[in-house]
């Protein structure tokens, strides 16, 4: 499962590379639109990771020509610009996806491996991560419990995907902050509770996450 990701960033670079080999994915990067728009056309990757902020070729522009040669090749675009302007245009241009950064990495992974599941005509496992009595939806980001579905904001949906993921498992508020906000984010900042009081109000009573004083949220597997 051969992957290329462009991106000019070379700490984001090297963090995606080093994390997607983790998972088992063979792995190139390229720091510049240009080259990889070439390595693209040139190589049997299985899916590409755009960054759209690029030195010598825009990544829309990359995309659009990209998609005009391996109409077949999936992209899946992680940039900053996350406005839905900037989305319904890559989509246009033939992205497959689209997330924006800050990023959860637990959420590229997954999103990933749908993508290639799909690629491979593998039906594989469904779409979906449960805990306890709680399943979330990756494709529909929607959570289902007590027989309900909860539309999910993109905030929501990425913390309540970190706290799916590790079930039982105290995670602190400094992890949340920097795995759905970024690390760049006021970690005085009260954005987590803020958080977590709207998604118990949407997922009901009793909530699935737990408070842990001092330590931060559970969920309860």
């Amino acid at each position: 499962m051969r992957i290329l990701v462009i991106e000019d960033e070379p700490r984001i670079l090297d963090f995606l590379r080093l994390g997607l080999e983790a998972e088992g994915f063979t792995v190139d990067g390229v720091g510049d639109g240009a080259a990889g728009l070439m390595r693209a056309l040139d190589e049997p990757y299985e899916l590409v990771v755009l960054d759209l902020q690029l030195p010598r070729l825009d990544g829309l522009r990359l995309l659009d020509e990209l998609h005009r040669q391996r109409p077949s090749l999936p992209v899946l675009i992680l940039s900053a610009r996350g406005d839905l302007p900037t989305k319904l245009r890559g989509f246009e241009l033939g992205a497959i996806d689209f997330l924006s950064k800050p990023f959860s990495f637990d959420e590229l992974v997954a999103r990933v491996r749908v993508h290639l599941r799909k690629r491979r005509g593998d039906d594989g496992p469904p779409s979906t991560l449960a805990a306890g009595a709680l399943t979330l939806d990756l494709a529909r980001r929607q959570a289902r419990i007590a027989d309900r579905s909860v539309d999910l904001s993109d905030r929501e949906f990425r913390l309540l995907y970190h706290l799916v993921s590790h079930p039982g498992e105290v995670v602190s508020r400094e992890r949340l902050l920097s795995e759905v906000w970024g690390y760049s984010f006021d970690p005085g900042s009260n954005v987590v509770d803020v958080c977590i009081r709207r998604l118990r109000k949407k997922l009901g009573s009793p909530s699935p996450i737990e408070t842990v004083r001092h330590a931060g949220y559970r969920l309860v597997a």
